[in-house]
């Protein structure tokens, strides 16, 4: 996994809603944990024309937008300063949200974003522009729900991870161990081996020896596992291989993390992660922040 500079910026879009908010203030104490330069971004993409209309808007309705889309900035980085961190920076761009976010990805540690709003950057987690970041973004993308609890500083629970074996899944691991380590917590290393649908399976029907599978898959997890504690030696992990699918674990598990960590997209156990099932099932029920990771190449 290629590190990110040791100055590269955590970039949050922010808008005029509550999730913006409790996105920069996630952003912000996750810059302080990184010593981290904290961006914060209200791209506005102001529209050409009027819907349904060929005359392009009055430079009256241009100022008022701005002058919103500067107290929103505004209330950002007084919600930033008051985690401490010292070092944010307000930007307003008048392009569209998804153009100027993967640019910025090049550069960025991570790009944070809320999940709810009403304008600009806002229903990012539901929406095109979630997708076309989260598929194509050079860096890591956390979604931050409003419903969500109020992050804290002082947050001692895990990080999770899920792991399937997969390039993109190794760069899970990566990210997940470099969080844990900055936030002085835990690892919570999650393996799926079979992506069956283990209620369908009774006694009655047919019968499996598990075992010997599962001392395999035991070994790969811990040998994906090996060379990461190797260069992250203060980390804890613990490791947990089950028989289930992998939403429902992460799922389940993501009550008790402050941070889950899933790859973009996956084989095996993670099939359909091309934003598919599982990290879907993750972004709009997780119960704490999601990050997607995303391949090398971006």
């Amino acid at each position: 996994m290629t590190q990110p500079q040791d100055n590269a910026p955590v970039v949050v879009g922010v808008d005029d809603s509550d999730a913006a908010l409790r996105a920069v203030r996630w952003g912000a104490l996750t810059a302080l944990k990184h010593e981290a330069p904290l961006r914060l971004v209200h791209a506005a993409g102001f529209p050409d024309l009027y819907v349904g209309s060929t005359i392009p808007p009055p430079e009256s309705f241009k100022k008022e937008l701005r002058e919103q889309k500067s107290r929103s900035l505004e209330a950002a980085r007084e919600v930033a300063t008051a985690t401490g961190v010292t070092d944010v920076q307000t930007r307003f761009e008048t392009d569209p949200p998804i153009p100027w976010l993967l640019h910025a990805s090049r550069t960025a540690r991570m790009i944070v974003l809320g999940s709810s709003g009403r304008t600009g950057l806002v229903g990012m987690m539901v929406g095109s522009t979630t997708l076309a970041l989260a598929t194509h973004a050079h860096c890591p993308v956390v979604s931050v729900r409003s419903d969500y609890p109020e992050v804290v500083a002082g947050d001692e629970r895990p990080v999770l991870v899920g792991v399937d074996g997969s390039p993109v899944s190794e760069r899970a691991i990566g990210y997940a161990f470099s969080e844990a380590s900055f936030r002085g917590v835990d690892l919570l290393a999650v393996h799926t081996w079979s992506d069956a649908d283990m209620d369908v399976f009774t006694d009655q029907r047919m019968y499996f020896d598990w075992e010997p599978i599962r001392d395999v898959e035991e070994r790969r997890l811990a040998e994906r596992l090996a060379g990461w504690r190797e260069q992250y030696p203060d980390v804890t992990v613990h490791r947990e291989l089950v028989k289930d699918r992998p939403r429902h674990e992460l799922l389940e598990r993501s009550g008790h993390a402050q941070l889950v960590v899933v790859g973009s997209r996956g084989r095996g156990g993670f099939r359909g992660m091309l934003l598919g099932s599982t990290s879907q099932a993750l972004i709009h029920h997780a119960q704490c922040p999601v990050m997607i990771a995303r391949p090398e190449s971006g």
